[in-house]
């Protein structure tokens, strides 16, 4: 028997969550079981342990959309027992059972190694955002990032306070936007030297184009403010969009990328291809800083998740929260 988070739903269609004692037996099907030691927290889960939102179909369900451990048993030749993985994306957590448990079955296609120079904990620091906040900059470097400040809207969240920290280890003068002015502090820990206050950028304008501001973007936010910041790109300027916590629409035009060659790219970490996924966690234990990366970390065990689950949906979480699934 082991412990994990289990959520119910009733006949009324209500549903509630608790941690509860399962048979190994009880886990779905899987190539490679792992001894979990870490998750985290993300949107996602804060969704799949309240009412679904759409991503939960089947109940009972086990939430935790990234985990890191070790294998305990795998028919699958590329891991054996005492191999340290990491596992983000792939719909675990949402369609299969997650990391919210002592114990998780998988494919192991779905898992990588954990890169040389992090260890557990630190790979769920990072998570799903961390890695997404990495693939993010990683395509903003492919397309080149102009001279000037680079903009990170909802910068206090995960992928944001991720993506303010690489950036500014590499080099990069970063424009931090939040609408929590207690976090400035915070970020200006991370390396942000400039903080944007929400309501800047958070109207739309009947302008298409403004004078030419950022050298590029990872904006998790979207909405009106992805469709503001694009009148403010520079020439030839990229925008690698993360989220949408301010909205799916976008209210804006295609000036931008017409007359100014701005670039909007899409940024996807669920599935995404392995050889990338590991050179984007090589990339990660590279550039981002174990400093910056521990100020980050709220601690937390599997009793804690509902309410952090409700408290992730209000933006009420700052940083990375890092699940110890054994204590």
């Amino acid at each position: 028997m082991f412990n994990a988070l289990i959520v119910n739903k009733n006949e009324e269609g209500k549903t509630s969550a608790a941690v509860e004692q399962i048979e190994l037996d009880a886990l779905p099907a899987g190539d490679v079981t792992v001894a979990v030691e870490y998750s985290t927290v993300n949107y996602k889960d804060g969704l799949c342990i309240g009412p679904g939102g759409g991503l939960v179909r089947n109940y009972p369900h086990i939430p935790g959309i990234d985990f890191a451990g070790t294998v305990e048993a795998s028919d699958d030749a590329r891991y054996k027992a005492g191999d340290k993985v990491v596992l983000t994306g792939w719909r675990v957590g949402e369609a299969h059972w997650g990391g919210y448990s002592q114990k998780a079955r998988v494919s192991g296609d779905w898992l990588v190694p954990l890169p040389s120079g992090l260890d557990t904990r630190q790979a769920m620091a990072v998570g799903t955002a961390g890695f997404t906040a990495m693939l993010a900059v990683m395509a903003l470097e492919d397309h080149g990032i102009k001279d000037g400040p680079v903009l990170v809207t909802g910068a206090a969240g995960g992928v944001g306070s991720v993506a303010t920290a690489i950036l500014a280890h590499l080099g990069h003068e970063v424009a931090a936007v939040t609408g929590r002015p207690e976090t400035e502090d915070y970020l200006k820990g991370l390396g942000a030297t400039q903080i944007v206050a929400r309501e800047e950028l958070n109207e739309t304008t009947k302008r298409p184009l403004e004078a030419e501001v950022w050298g590029g973007c990872v904006d998790a936010v979207g909405g009106e403010m992805l469709a503001r910041v694009l009148g403010q790109m520079k020439y030839g300027a990229s925008v690698s969009a993360v989220g949408l916590a301010g909205g799916a629409g976008l209210p804006a035009t295609v000036i931008p990328f017409l007359l100014r060659g701005v670039n909007l790219l899409g940024i996807d970490s669920v599935m995404q291809p392995y050889d990338n996924r590991l050179r984007a966690w090589e990339r990660v234990a590279k550039d981002l800083p174990m400093d910056k990366l521990e100020a980050m970390v709220q601690p937390a065990v599997l009793s804690d998740l509902p309410q952090l689950g409700r408290d992730i949906l209000k933006g009420q979480v700052k940083g990375r929260v890092v699940v110890d699934v054994n204590a």
